[in-house]
């Protein structure tokens, strides 16, 4: 056997497979050999067919197998030997039929080479850094927003603006039939708002469905549709009210504050903020940790450049999948997975230069921390060790999960390691308006 590899250009190659008898033809007569043992056929003792009839019979289908099996295991050993970092799995070059009766074989492969690189982690224009904080607005609503959700609900004659209305969805042709419970403030419109506001129990509203509330999913909560119907409806609904209330905020005292922190631990307003902001301002560190990686990402992307062996990576994509893709739809898989194949390269350089690497018992560790926080929204504060190993070793057996949260944790350190290694940009400022400047 020799192999060969021919280099077209820095990222694209072809490997040369030459076989011969001697590679194969041993197994090919052990594997005759079992089949004389085996065949029965009338005339001839079992075991003593003439090994001509036996070969006529089965000697190219075996001579098949066994190449392909000196072949594959050929190519795999070479690429392993030679440490190639490649790009997609090794293509065939198709060839016109092989002549199986021949003793000698010659294979080509194409393969696509992982280009190579440096990495800026000081780019010219600074990623910003934002600080989110809850402003004194967010506190005050939010504690408004804990006494509505504690306090009683009163019935009263006639909506208003400050009004919960509670009535019966209807639209036939739709199926539509579902009691909800809505709050005036949350209907969106001028001539909407007229019809809520001054209506009783017994009114029957004639609405339509577009622009009833900002929020399309509120639309979908209370008209019970499926949220793949609720966007772009436009259909009209009638509205039966069943009851029209108020609520009677609950009383910032001692009552509601256990009713918070059973562990007494607030006694006061102030407290209770104090409470919310801290609570508030650790999702919005994730927020802004998420948005951080996001931007770190994209300047990479943008900021390192490389050449990938394009033509040779969408020839592979129309095979590398379930369905066989057109060369027309495999460009078009390229295009979108492009930037993700560029940050892939990225990260694992990063993560080879600066020996950022990730062992099986922090995994282990992260998915216990995962399922421990988990188990706390269910009331469990304190599980027991015993019983988080062995919910993180059923995780960790789903691969698709255990890849989820390798994922997670590898981000993690790249953006500790980020954090660490890049100067930014810091800037604070409200929730409201980080929404603005990031998802505008």
């Amino acid at each position: 056997m020799n192999i060969t590899k021919q280099d077209i250009d820095a990222l694209n190659a072809v490997v040369k497979i030459d076989i011969v008898a001697e590679d194969y033809q041993a197994n090919v007569t052990r594997q005759l050999e079992e089949k004389r043992k085996k065949t029965d056929i009338p005339g001839f003792r079992k075991g003593q067919v003439p090994m001509g009839m036996i070969k006529k019979q089965h000697e190219k289908a075996i001579v098949i197998e066994e190449v392909n099996k000196v072949l594959q295991n050929s190519l795999n050993n070479y690429l392993a030997q030679q440490k190639l970092d490649l790009l997609g799995n090794p293509l065939p070059k198709m060839k016109d039929e092989l002549n199986w009766d021949a003793e000698e074989f010659s294979f080509e492969f194409e393969i696509g080479l992982a280009p190579k690189f440096e990495v800026d982690l000081a780019p010219a224009k600074k990623v910003v850094q934002y600080n989110i904080i809850a402003t004194d607005e967010l506190l005050d609503k939010e504690v408004e927003n804990i006494q509505a959700r504690f306090g009683n609900q009163l019935p009263v004659e006639t909506a208003d603006d400050d009004a919960n209305i509670t009535g019966t969805f209807v639209n036939e042709e739709k199926e539509i039939n579902k009691k909800a419970t809505i709050s005036v403030k949350e209907i969106s419109g001028e001539e909407n708002l007229k019809k809520f506001v001054g209506a009783k129990v017994g009114d029957v509203l004639s609405l339509e469905t577009k622009g009833l509330f900002a929020d399309e999913h509120k639309l979908q909560e209370a008209l019970g549709v499926p949220h793949e119907a609720v966007h772009g409806l436009a259909v009209p609904v009638s509205f039966t009210i069943d009851a029209v209330t108020k609520t009677e905020p609950a009383p910032l005292e001692k009552e509601l504050f256990d009713k918070l922190f059973a562990d007494g631990s607030v006694t006061s307003v102030d407290e209770l903020k104090g409470k919310i902001k801290e609570d508030a301002e650790k999702q919005f560190e994730q927020q802004a940790d998420q948005q951080l990686l996001n931007a770190i990402t994209e300047n990479l992307v943008e900021n390192t450049t490389f050449d990938l062996p394009k033509e040779f990576l969408q020839k592979w994509l129309q095979t590398a999948g379930q369905k066989q893709l057109t060369i027309e739809e495999a460009a078009a898989e390229y295009e979108k997975s492009e930037k993700g194949l560029r940050y892939q390269l990225i990260e694992g350089k990063i993560m080879r230069d600066n020996d950022i690497k990730l062992e099986y018992a922090e995994l282990v560790d992260y998915a216990k921390g995962f399922i421990r926080s988990q188990m706390a929204q269910f009331g469990n504060m304190n599980p027991e060790e015993k019983e988080l190993n062995d919910i993180a070793a059923r995780v960790l057996q789903n691969q698709e999960e255990a890849q989820k949260l390798q994922a997670q944790l590898i981000s993690h350190k790249l953006l500790a390691f980020y954090k660490e290694k890049i100067t930014f940009d810091s800037k604070e400022l409200s929730y409201e308006d980080f929404v603005k400047e990031v998802y505008k």
